[in-house]
């Protein structure tokens, strides 16, 4: 009887931890109110179509309490295989933001760029495309966000 009640605490205790933890991985990312990553575009066709393609409501992978939707099996499978591959740099936050002043910013997911297999989005709204503005100091901005973003993602 005690072994059952410590195991069922320890159940407990990490199941606690493990939603505590999805909870701050939601805060740090940019989601909306239901979770959702990258405005429903799918993950894996920025990657491989070089495309921001919307993701179908019903193709979907939660990961780390975050919901992604592809656009078709194979993508979704993709995700599955190997998420870190597919995330978007920096949260999903604008890149020149986070490299200019380590804000975060919204972005327009259709705004992205691809460098070294990474997924990076920008702000592009009221005539101002910071992607074009990144482009102009990319290796510097780029440095300065991964040091911000460090800053404000503590493991």
């Amino acid at each position: 009887m005690k072994q059952t009640t410590q195991l069922a605490l320890l159940i407990f205790l990490l199941t606690l931890s493990a939603v505590a933890q999805n909870t701050q991985r939601i805060k740090d990312l940019n989601v909306d109110s239901g979770a959702l990553a990258l405005g429903g575009y799918d993950a894996v066709a920025y990657l491989k179509d070089k495309k921001a393609i919307k993701g179908k409501e019903n193709i979907t992978a939660v990961i780390g309490g975050v919901k992604y939707r592809f656009s078709s099996i194979a993508n979704k499978n993709s995700f599955d295989a190997s998420p870190a591959t597919y995330e978007p740099q920096y949260g999903g936050w604008c890149a020149y933001a986070m490299g200019e002043n380590g804000e975060k910013v919204e972005v327009d997911p259709e705004t992205f760029k691809i460098v070294d297999g990474k997924l990076y989005l920008f702000y592009n709204k009221f005539f101002n495309n910071t992607l074009a503005t990144w482009n102009k100091n990319e290796r510097n901005l780029k440095a300065q966000a991964d040091k911000n973003w460090n800053k404000l993602v503590k493991p």
